[in-house]
């Protein structure tokens, strides 16, 4: 490393935020990324530690040392290319990857982790704003079509990789935009469109073509927000396409089977951040879903959770609170325990700190209204015994609701598609496909592969990315008999 001692001398240098009084007026990002100064800052710090248990907690194995030497000499350019190979959507995972690489950072055992992320940050946007980042069309076309189904971050970089070797890629998306809960999930306020938009013109220029409004599959499924204008069979795409990439998310979300569950007021939590994210883009939305001057309970603590928490914020509530079924995590983890690995712990998110009253061992029980709109939910406090839950006596409480988000989750993919396809499923309702030996990836259908949550259930976009990447490994071994794409 070429500050041996960096880690010993400076302190961790984090982003920074806008106060929540200023940006919970708008849907812009608010994170101001790493100076250059800071990045070199902390581009010091990475240790020279032998192994680098950081590239093993990254799901796409990022070169994490080595990106992190060259900010900290300034040669932004040699950190950009390492970073994209291993990474096609670096402004992706820098602004929304959770970043299980500094669990695993060394430095971590003993002080502050490396900002990995920080530093993903400032190299991708360095590379936009110097015009670093441009098409890389294959020279020699394959003359090999695949059709590539689902345009998040799995469909991405597996379509991307894929038109790079030379192969006629089409992706289809059933939304009007693409980028898939990207672009219909993410609140704008955690990862603006605009970089999604321009690594899509990225793509059109290396020559992947995009079909959106198109839904694969059978029995449009209404329940989910979309705007799908048109169906194609299966049959057709398999007819039409030398190999098929399933790459669509785990879309089914968990319900909440408790009475009351029918009110008015009670909605899935794409039901209320989807159409936000449609009417920030500039569309209209009919009879959006707002929580403007109301009492918000939003049930389930994890990141989506966390959304609509942000999202709510936005509208001007009454108040908002959420509840998790689970115990409240330690505020600190053991890390002579748990390290490399990811810990259970407390997380704060910003949405949070804009206001939020937080409780943990909660349980619904019912919800009660009048007149068909939902007016309280009544939960009660639970503990945990032996892995089995028990309502603790006498906890039961009500709290005033005019709006109860569900955001417990998703269980998997919407099943019209798998379906459609005839392909085995396992036990989960995903995708069955193995991502070891020969055929990774492979569905039960010879020509027809699986990546990303679609594969492996709910997951993180970094996990998508990867997939996506080894997919069109697979995909390209399938229709060539061997591939010199990455894995």
């Amino acid at each position: 490393m070429g500050k041996i001692t960096g880690f010993m001398e400076f302190q961790r240098q984090n982003e920074s935020y806008l106060p929540p009084e200023k940006r919970v007026t708008n849907y812009h990002e608010f994170v101001q990324p790493l100076s250059d100064e800071q990045a070199k800052t902390e581009g010091a710090r990475c240790m020279d530690c032998g192994i680098p248990f950081c590239n093993n907690g990254c799901p796409v194995n990022n070169i994490i040392p080595d990106w992190n030497d060259l900010v900290f000499r300034g040669n932004y350019r040699a950190a950009l290319d390492t970073l994209h190979s291993t990474n096609n959507f670096p402004e992706f995972t820098g602004r929304i990857c959770p970043a299980p690489c500094e669990a695993a950072c060394t430095l971590g055992l003993i002080r502050d982790p490396v900002g990995i992320k920080s530093i993903e940050h400032f190299i991708v946007d360095k590379g936009w704003e110097n015009g670093w980042i441009t098409p890389q069309p294959a020279s020699t076309k394959t003359g090999k079509k695949i059709a590539v189904v689902g345009s998040g971050p799995a469909g991405l970089a597996a379509a991307q990789q894929l038109a790079r070797a030379g192969h006629s890629v089409t992706v289809f998306e059933k939304n009007d935009r693409i980028g898939g809960l990207m672009r219909y999930g993410i609140p704008d306020f955690k990862m603006e469109k605009s970089h999604i938009d321009r690594r899509v013109e990225q793509m059109q220029a290396e020559g992947v073509e995009f079909r959106t409004g198109v839904f694969i599959g059978q029995d449009f499924p209404s329940k989910i927000a979309n705007w799908s204008q048109q169906t194609i069979s299966p049959a057709e795409l398999e007819q039409s396409f030398d190999a098929v990439i399933l790459s669509g998310g785990a879309e089914l979300p968990r319900d909440l089977p408790v009475p009351g569950r029918e009110l008015q007021g009670v909605h899935f939590a794409m039901e209320f951040l989807a159409p936000q994210n449609k009417v920030d883009a500039g569309d209209s939305f009919k009879d959006q879903i707002m929580a403007t001057g109301k009492h918000v309970v939003v049930i389930g603590g994890g990141d989506t959770g966390s959304d609509c928490v942000g999202t709510s914020n936005r509208h001007g509530p009454a108040s908002v609170a959420q509840f998790e079924l689970m115990p409240q995590p330690p505020e600190l983890e053991n890390k002579s325990l748990v390290w490399p690995y990811w810990p259970t712990k407390l997380r704060t998110s910003s949405s949070h700190e804009e206001g939020c009253q937080r409780d943990w061992a909660v349980a619904t029980k019912r919800l009660e209204g009048k007149d068909g709109k939902v007016t309280k939910l009544i939960a009660a406090r639970v503990e945990w015994k032996d892995g089995k839950m028990q309502e603790m006596p006498n906890s039961e409480f009500e709290m005033p609701a005019d709006l109860v988000l569900l955001a417990m989750g998703f269980v998997s993919p919407v099943a019209q598609v798998l379906d459609a396809f005839g392909i085995e499923k396992d036990t989960r309702g995903n995708a069955k496909a193995s991502t070891d030996g020969d055929g990774c990836y492979q569905t039960s259908k010879t020509k027809v592969f699986a990546a990303g949550d679609m594969r492996r259930g709910q997951s993180l976009v970094v996990w998508a990315i990867r997939e996506g990447r080894q997919c069109a490994r697979s995909v390209d071994e399938f229709l060539m008999g061997s591939s010199v794409l990455p894995r």
